[in-house]
C-alpha cells in the first residue's frame, strides 16, 4: 500500500466502511481521509502514529481518528497473530441532526474531540472491542443502531486521552490533495526508473525547497523516504510473487543490490531473502 489520500467507500445501504482484519502489517500505509475512523487491533503490541503523536501500545488499542488527520495503520511492522476492527465514519454522518437531536449531544462532542485524536481506557475497550469484533454478523440498519450505541459509550466515557494538544491542523485542502495524488500518481507510475526530486517539483510547479519543504509537511517523510517505503512495498509484492531478489531490486528502481538491501532491513527489520522464505 501507497501513502496517499484514501477514497474510501462505505458498504453497500451504509453510511460506514467496516473492514475486518485487514492484514497491512507488512505494509508502510501512511494516509489520510475525510472519514472518521475507529480502529481497534487486539493482540498485538506496536506502535500508534497519529498525526505528530506516535507512541507504542502494548496487547491492545483502541483509538478515534478525526477527519483528515493522517495516520499509519496501527499494525504495521506486528508479527504476532492478531485482530484488528476498522469502521470508517462518513464526514457528514447525521450532519444537522448531531447538532440539533439533544439525544446526540454527547456524540457531537465526541466528534468534536476527535479532531485532536482519542485513544481509550483499558476497561471501555475491551467493551467496545469485544462489540466491534461482532458488529459484522448484524444487518446495515442494525449496524446503524449499534454504531451509534458504541459511539454514545465513548462519548459518555472518562477513560480516553487526547492525543494532541489541540485539534490537528487540516493541512490538507483541496489544492494540496490534488498535488498530493498527482505527485502520488507520477510515483505509481514511474517508481521502475531513477527520479529526481527536481523533476517532481517541476511537477508541482514548486521549487526543490519549497516541494521538500512541502513534502515533509503533509507526509512526515521526506520524499526520499517516502519513495524508499513505496518502493520496498512493491519489493515485497514481487518477492511474494516468488520474483528473486535481484528482480525485485531492479524492477522497483534501486540501481544497487546493496543499497536495497540496506533500505530493505532498516524498513522492515529483515532483509529480503528472509522476508521471502518466511513466506514460502
Amino acid at each position: 500500500m501507497k501513502t496517499e489520500f484514501e477514497e474510501i467507500t462505505p458498504d453497500e445501504n451504509s453510511s460506514f466502511r467496516l473492514m475486518l482484519n485487514p492484514r497491512l502489517n507488512d505494509f508502510f500505509f501512511w494516509h489520510f481521509h475525510p472519514e472518521f475512523e475507529l480502529v481497534f487491533i487486539d493482540g498485538a503490541n506496536g506502535n500508534r502514529h497519529v498525526g505528530e503523536h506516535i507512541a507504542r501500545f502494548e496487547g491492545s488499542d483502541l483509538a478515534f481518528i478525526g477527519s483528515y488527520i493522517p495516520h499509519l495503520n496501527f499494525d504495521y511492522g506486528v508479527k504476532t497473530d492478531y485482530e484488528k476492527v476498522v469502521l470508517h465514519i462518513q464526514e457528514d454522518f447525521l450532519k444537522n441532526a448531531l447538532g440539533d437531536t439533544p439525544e446526540l449531544r454527547s456524540i457531537a462532542k465526541l466528534f468534536e474531540l476527535s479532531k485532536y485524536g482519542i485513544v481509550f481506557g483499558e476497561n471501555i475497550k475491551g467493551i467496545v472491542g469485544k462489540r466491534l469484533k461482532k458488529i459484522h454478523t448484524l444487518s446495515t440498519f442494525e449496524q446503524f443502531l449499534e454504531v451509534l450505541s458504541l459511539l454514545q459509550l465513548l462519548a459518555q466515557s472518562e477513560e480516553y486521552i487526547l492525543l494532541h494538544t489541540k485539534p490537528y491542523e487540516n493541512q490538507h485542502n483541496k489544492r494540496e490533495q490534488e498535488r498530493l495524488k498527482k505527485v502520488y500518481l507520477f510515483i505509481d507510475e514511474q517508481f521502475h526508473r531513477k527520479i529526481e526530486v527536481d523533476e517532481v517539483a517541476n511537477l508541482s510547479n514548486l521549487s526543490k525547497a519549497a516541494f521538500c519543504r512541502y513534502f515533509k509537511k503533509m507526509t512526515r517523510l521526506t520524499f526520499t523516504e517516502f519513495l524508499n517505503h513505496y518502493r520496498i512495498n512493491q519489493a515485497k509484492r514481487l518477492l511474494l510473487i516468488d520474483k528473486n531478489v535481484t528482480e525485485a531490486c531492479f524492477e522497483c528502481g534501486f540501481e544497487s543490490l546493496s543499497y536495497f538491501n540496506r533500505i530493505f532491513k532498516k524498513i522492515t527489520g529483515e532483509n529480503p531473502l528472509s522476508f521471502k522464505k518466511r513466506h514460502f
